[in-house]
C-alpha cells in the first residue's frame, strides 16, 4: 500500500471521528429553548389634567345712584361697579351684598371670615348741578380698612366694616349689614337692615361749608327762599336703611341679579342746609349686574 493511500485513509477516519463528536452537540443546541422576544415598548401614560384649585368669578354692575350725597331724586347719578371674587373649587357661590366693599378673606373659619375692605367714593363735581354751584369740589376718596363676617346659621350673615378715608375725605366710616340669604331653587334672595356711622372728617366735606362758600352758592343758585348759611357737620350716626337683592343662576357659570337699596340720612348729615333746603335725606340705589365663573388650574 502506498503512502498516499495510507494518508487518505487517515484523513477520512479523522473527519468521521470529528463528526461523531460535533453532531451530538449540534443536536443538543437545536433542542435549547428559544429566548423570549423583548416586550414591545409600553405606551406613555395618558395625561390627566390637575384638579382645579379655585373658582374665579368676574362681572360688573350698572347702578343708578344719588347724584351726590344728600341729593334729591331727581337728579340721578350713574356708575359702573366691577365684581371679582375667588373661592375654593366645588364650594357654593359666595354672597356679595350691594353695599359690601371690595375685599377677600385672609381668615376663613367657616362661620367667621376676616379680610381687607376697600371702597371708592365718587367725586362731587359742584359745577355739574345748580344746587352745588359755588360750593367746593370734593375729589374722589379711597376708604381702606377691614371687614368681619359672621354666619350664625347658613342663611343669616352679619358683616361689619371699618374704613379710613384718604384724599376727598379723611375720616372714619363704620358699616354694619345684616342679611337673610335664602336659596330658592335657581334663585337666591337676600334682604336686611343697614346702619352707617362716620366721623366729622368723613361727613363735613359733603355737608359742611363756610359762610363765604354758602354766600357764593346762594348767588349762583338764584333762589332767595332757599339761602344757605355756614354749617359744620359733626360725626355720629350717618344713616340707616335696608336693601334687597335677587340673583338668578342660569347655570354653574352665569348669574344675573338686580338690587335695591334705601338709605335714610340722619344726624348731622340730615340737618345740613344742603339737604333740608336743596336735597333730600332719602337716598336710593338701583342696580342690575351679571357674573361669570370659571375654574383656575394650579400654577404648579
Amino acid at each position: 500500500m502506498s503512502g498516499a493511500t495510507v494518508m487518505r485513509i487517515v484523513c477520512r477516519r479523522f473527519v468521521i471521528a470529528a463528526l461523531a463528536v460535533i453532531a451530538p452537540g449540534i443536536a443538543a443546541a437545536a433542542d435549547l429553548p428559544v429566548a423570549p422576544a423583548a416586550p414591545p415598548p409600553t405606551a406613555p401614560v395618558i395625561y390627566t389634567p390637575p384638579v382645579p384649585d379655585w373658582t374665579v368669578t368676574i362681572g360688573g354692575e350698572f347702578r343708578v345712584i344719588p347724584a351726590w350725597p344728600g341729593a334729591p331724586l331727581p337728579p340721578l347719578g350713574y356708575t359702573g361697579v366691577p365684581l371679582f371674587s375667588i373661592r375654593k373649587a366645588g364650594t357654593p357661590p359666595q354672597f356679595f351684598g350691594a353695599r359690601d366693599s371690595f375685599g377677600f378673606s385672609i381668615v376663613d373659619l367657616g362661620m367667621f371670615r376676616i379680610g381687607p375692605a376697600v371702597k371708592l367714593v365718587w367725586e362731587r363735581d359742584s359745577t355739574s348741578y345748580a344746587q352745588l354751584n359755588g360750593l367746593p369740589h370734593v375729589n374722589y376718596a379711597i376708604q381702606a380698612g377691614g371687614f368681619v363676617e359672621f354666619w350664625p346659621v347658613p342663611w343669616l350673615r352679619l358683616r361689619t366694616e371699618v374704613r379710613q378715608g384718604f384724599w376727598g375725605e379723611n375720616g372714619l366710616t363704620g358699616d354694619a349689614f345684616l342679611d337673610a340669604v335664602v336659596p330658592l331653587g335657581q334663585f337666591r334672595w337676600s334682604a336686611g337692615p343697614r346702619v352707617t356711622l362716620q366721623s366729622a372728617a368723613a361727613i363735613n366735606p359733603y355737608f359742611g361749608f363756610t359762610a363765604a362758600e354758602a354766600a357764593a352758592a346762594n348767588m349762583t343758585f338764584g333762589q332767595p327762599p332757599l339761602p344757605l348759611t355756614g354749617y359744620s357737620a359733626n360725626g355720629g350716626l350717618y344713616s340707616y336703611g335696608a336693601g334687597t337683592k335677587l340673583e338668578y343662576f342660569l347655570d354653574p357659570q352665569w348669574e344675573v341679579h338686580g338690587l335695591f337699596e334705601y338709605e335714610r340720612l340722619t344726624g348731622s348729615a340730615a340737618d345740613s342746609p344742603l339737604v333740608t333746603l336743596r336735597g333730600s335725606p332719602n337716598q336710593y340705589t338701583f342696580g342690575i349686574g351679571a357674573t361669570y365663573s370659571f375654574n383656575m388650574q394650579p400654577l404648579w
